[in-house]
């Protein structure tokens, strides 16, 4: 299911034994745009430090309720790896917090979640120990920091991120919604991460593939609706390039294909409305 980051923004955290607090932000990387963590308002439970929540422990979304699930208890919190809240996160914290919890490093592979292109529930480490001498030092981004980024097409500037739409079920940053108000009054509309060319992250600016009439004529965004795969279709269509998940249904199918994969991975997630 496609989520807005604003939208989650406040919803209630469930642990095994009790609430733990509010959704506050996320933290993505800078290469596959893939959140990796869950960042939590713990208000005075656990003050002075970040608390990060990997997908990797999140069972379920529920909208009815405005609540998510998280498949750890309190004291696992509590006694997992702590990081300063003024402290970005380093990769050696991350070694920490991995090994900790024993989930499956993201960083130690080719594909979006390290060993796997798709994201696997229940999944553990296989490897011991953690290293990241050896593989590819990925940027966490902030979505509250991202947010408010121009965006610039080919031929000027378009807008400005306002919020991000995520994919629960794998947690990938599927679109960015652009707030075209300065060019195309009262227009929104939905740039995905592989139409973007490069970020300069110092200058806060995004550069798309596209120039801005495309953008311009392209399908608008009405956050009232839900984004539909009808929707997406006609969207990647406008620009005719592929549709996301055709290309992750094959590598889904080839990963699974594969002889030292684990068919019975349980990766579907439980999403309840």
């Amino acid at each position: 299911m496609l989520d807005k980051v604003n939208e989650l923004k406040g919803y209630k955290l469930h642990s095994l034994d009790g609430e733990i607090g509010r959704v506050k932000e996320f933290y993505f990387d800078d290469k596959y745009w893939t959140i990796r963590y869950l960042v939590a308002d713990t208000g005075n439970w656990l003050p002075g430090r970040q608390v990060l929540i990997s997908p990797h422990a999140l069972s379920y979304v529920n909208k009815k309720e405005k609540t998510i699930s998280v498949d750890l208890t309190k004291k696992q919190i509590e006694e997992s790896p702590s990081l300063d809240s003024e402290r970005p996160v380093s990769r050696q914290f991350e070694e920490s917090y991995y090994g900790y919890y024993q989930f499956p490093a993201y960083w130690t592979g080719s594909y979006m979640w390290g060993a796997y292109p798709f994201f696997v529930r229940d999944a553990k480490s296989t490897s011991q120990p953690i290293r990241s001498d050896k593989v590819e030092d990925y940027h966490l981004r902030s979505t509250n920091a991202v947010t408010g980024h121009h965006i610039q097409a080919r031929n000027g500037e378009i807008g400005h991120v306002v919020d991000f739409i995520i994919d629960d079920h794998n947690w990938a940053i599927r679109y960015l919604v652009v707030d075209t108000n300065n060019w195309l009054p009262g227009k929104k509309v939905l740039i995905s991460p592989p139409w973007i060319e490069s970020v300069n992250w110092g200058q806060s600016k995004v550069f798309v593939r596209l120039s801005r009439e495309a953008i311009k004529n392209s399908p608008e965004f009405k956050e009232a609706s839900r984004l539909t795969r009808e929707y997406e279709t006609q969207l990647h269509g406008h620009y005719s390039l592929q549709g996301y998940w055709v290309e992750e249904l094959a590598a889904q199918r080839d990963s699974l294909a594969a002889p030292h994969q684990n068919r019975d991975s349980p990766f579907v997630r439980e999403i309840k409305n």
